[in-house]
């Protein structure tokens, strides 16, 4: 379990200083926008105050509480999951991107009240109107490892010191 700790612990750090250096050193909150590499990559000031893509979004107390309590049940759940299963060291990492990123996201709406969100990339004449940050991208990575790197077949086989064995 220490690993799925650790990694959490290194993507909220990482997650929670990125957004302290864009919006207070950098003023993106004031600024709003600063290209860094253009077209690939704009710094772009979006409070979101929803899930992805603000799916969800409201400027309520109760909508921003509502967020909050789902993303503290949903990591609880992860790592009580992870504690039962026991899986390999890549679905732990994979869990603490993902607990990690929630906690991240979870404390900017505690202080801020939003999400802030300001990584906007585009590409190839593709123009993305959205912004997403570290925590967004480790909870996306989080859960497909997760994905890949779980499952009953291996969890079985662990348990019973069996690899790619049937059970009869």
């Amino acid at each position: 379990m220490r690993v799925l700790w650790y990694s959490a612990l290194a993507i909220f750090l990482l997650d929670q200083v990125s957004k302290y250096i864009v919006v207070h050193w950098m003023r993106l909150s004031s600024v709003g926008q600063i290209e860094v590499w253009p077209p690939y990559l704009t710094f772009a000031m979006a409070w979101n105050r929803g899930i992805n893509f603000g799916l969800f979004a409201g400027d309520t107390d109760l909508t921003r509480w509502i967020l909050i309590a789902i993303a503290l049940v949903i990591s609880g759940w992860v790592v009580w999951w992870m504690r039962r299963e026991k899986p390999g060291v890549m679905a732990r990492i994979s869990a603490g991107f993902l607990v990690g990123g929630a906690l991240g996201n979870v404390i900017d709406r505690l202080f801020y009240g939003a999400v802030a969100d300001f990584l906007n990339m585009s590409c190839c004449g593709i123009d993305n109107p959205y912004a997403f940050n570290v925590a967004d991208i480790a909870i996306f990575a989080g859960a497909i490892g997760l994905l890949l790197f779980t499952g009953s077949d291996s969890a079985g086989a662990r348990k019973s010191g069996r690899r790619g064995a049937k059970r009869p």
